[in-house]
This record gives C-alpha cells, sequence and structure tokens, in this order.
C-alpha cells in the first residue's frame, strides 16, 4: 500500500470549494475538487480512496498548488505516471502536476509546516477578459510601500480573530505567521498585477480575504499606516475592512520543510 502525494491546480470558478460536501436527502449534490478528485481515483482504482487534502479553499477560491495524499492499493501504476493516469479522468478545471511516493506516515494536513497564498488585484482600468475571473479589479493606483508598511505587522505569534468570518469554528485564532507582503508582476497579455503574498502555519475562515480587503480599503481612504495594526489589535471582526472576492486568491503552495508550529 503506498502512499501517494499530488500537487494539484484547479480553477475553483465552478466549485463550492475543495471539501467533499455531504449531503442531507433530498439537497442537491454540490461540485466539489475534492469528490471530483476521489470519483477520478475510484475509476483508477475500481474502489472508493479517500484523498486527504492540506487544507480547504472556499467557493470560489482557486489553487495552483494543493496538496493531498491518498493510499494507493495497486502496484501497477509507477508514481511518475499517476498524474497522467488522473489528468485523463479528471475535469478540465482541475490538474494533477505532481505525483510522488511519502512515507506512511504522512499526511497532507498535519504534516504540511506552512500554506503560502497570493491574492491578484487590477489596478487600472477593467482587466483583460482572460483576467476577469482570476483578479479583484480595484480601479484604482496603489502605494505599493505604504501597503507593505501596514502589513509589515502580519509577522509572528498572533491572535488574528479580526480577520475571521461569523461562525469560524477554530478552536484558537491564533496563527503563526511567516511574512506578508506586496508585489507587482507583468500581466498577460498586457498590463501588470499587483500580488499580495502571505505564509502562515494555517488559516482562519476567509482570513487572507479579510486581510487583503482590510488593506485595500484603508489605504484607499487614506488611513494612517498604524490603522491596520490598531484593528488587528482589536481582536474584534468589525473593526476590520470588508472582504476581498474569492476569485482573486490562490492557495499557492504548501510546504513541509519548514518548523512545526501549532495549528
Amino acid at each position: 500500500m503506498r502512499n501517494i502525494l499530488l500537487t494539484v491546480s484547479y480553477d475553483g470558478t465552478g466549485f463550492c470549494g475543495w471539501q467533499r460536501q455531504d449531503q442531507k436527502s433530498g439537497a442537491k449534490k454540490v461540485r466539489t475538487v475534492q469528490d471530483e478528485l476521489e470519483k477520478a481515483l475510484e475509476k483508477l482504482h475500481g474502489q472508493h480512496i479517500t484523498l486527504y487534502g492540506s487544507g480547504r479553499t472556499d467557493s470560489g477560491v482557486h489553487a495552483a498548488g494543493q496538496a493531498a495524499n491518498f493510499f494507493s492499493p495497486l502496484d501497477s501504476i509507477p508514481v511518475e505516471n499517476y498524474h497522467r493516469a488522473l489528468n485523463a479522468k479528471l475535469p478540465h478545471d482541475i490538474r494533477v502536476t505532481e505525483a510522488r511516493e511519502v512515507p506512511q506516515d504522512f499526511n497532507a494536513r498535519y504534516s504540511a509546516t506552512s500554506r503560502v497564498y497570493r491574492y491578484f488585484l487590477w489596478c487600472g482600468d477593467t482587466p483583460p477578459a482572460n483576467l476577469m475571473p482570476y483578479v479583484w479589479g480595484i480601479h484604482h493606483t496603489v502605494d505599493i510601500d505604504k501597503l507593505n508598511r501596514m502589513a509589515s505587522c502580519l509577522h509572528g505569534e498572533i491572535d488574528c480573530a479580526s480577520f475571521a468570518a461569523a461562525g469560524d469554528a477554530s478552536m484558537s485564532t491564533f496563527r503563526y505567521l511567516e511574512s506578508a507582503h506586496f508585489f507587482t508582476q507583468p500581466a498577460f497579455p498586457a498590463g501588470e498585477l499587483l500580488v499580495f503574498e502571505i505564509e502562515a502555519n494555517a488559516f482562519l475562515w476567509k482570513m487572507v480575504r479579510t486581510i487583503t480587503g482590510s488593506l485595500i480599503t484603508y489605504e484607499r481612504q487614506g488611513k494612517p499606516e498604524s490603522y491596520f495594526a490598531e484593528a488587528l489589535a482589536a481582536h474584534d471582526r468589525k473593526k476590520a475592512g470588508p472582504t476581498a472576492p474569492a476569485e482573486g486568491l490562490f492557495l499557492w503552495k504548501i510546504k513541509f520543510d519548514g518548523i512545526r508550529r501549532h495549528v
């Protein structure tokens, strides 16, 4: 029985998030990334295979490097061929980009040491059509240096209660943030994207989107640089800004080689 780790990318537009959702009797089934991958695994193995993801993404959120593992009873497929075998059975909005064998005690969720998210923004007029499903169009020019000074407090062990959505079921609102910063990169076919990258051991529900929405809103309103830190220190969601839309957010990478922090 081999333990196989997959790296998965997906366009979250057509999904109600990552996690499989058990439906109540008579309820309409919703489409999730985990469910589609498990259906492809079942076709490949001839039996149900449970997939263990490194974390959940919400409805409409994308992934460039989600990680998930499963135990395979098949010995006939070389591990390096798993991504091609699965992609042949998956819809086009999910792609397995890598497969490798990992130790038996490896778990994509509990073995992860940090998660990296990137949020993409378009600061000009209307974004090109090909970018519309993947960016938040904010229609104003930002002061990136000010944004980075505001975000500089996002490092270390922090109570992130101000940026958790109502209904978050986490036992603790403390998270260890490794880094958070803004940078720019070229867009296709033209223009420039503003990117917010944040890395932490784990995140609260809608935390990245609320941090992004707060920073962009405070900068646009001309708030002093200390305003974001004050909202963070308040430990009160009412003190934070709006939640940025889902379409700009990507689960970018899962790391397994850092320091293991609490969850």
